[in-house]
């Protein structure tokens, strides 16, 4: 006598069910495959974008400052420097306020 195992023909339940295993888990395979392919092609898309953008636009130093006035004449310096007595005189400006006024003028 011989003895089959399995049936023969159509598949059973669990033939069926490892069958849809199988195939699905190949979908999802594949489809993850395409997706991180994408990913993959973006990331170098972008990176080739930054590549070819032009610097940014580089930060120059600011002008050098005006030049101070040129001094004064001497007649309108000794007008100026006469006021300032006469102020620091009538106690308008300290001793300190006078100093540096009077040293800004003729510095």
């Amino acid at each position: 006598m011989v003895f089959r195992r399995g049936r023969v023909g159509r598949p059973g339940l669990l033939g069926t069910v490892a069958r849809t295993a199988v195939i699905s888990g190949t979908a999802t395979a594949t489809s993850n495959a395409i997706n991180r392919r994408g990913q993959q092609r973006a990331a170098e898309k972008q990176a080739y974008t930054q590549q070819q953008a032009p610097p940014p636009p580089q930060d120059y130093p600011a002008p050098a400052p005006t030049p101070a006035a040129p001094p004064a004449s001497s007649d309108d310096l000794v007008e100026k420097l006469k006021q300032l007595g006469e102020l620091h005189t009538a106690g308008v400006l300290s001793d300190e306020e006078f100093a540096a006024a009077k040293k800004q003028l003729l510095g």
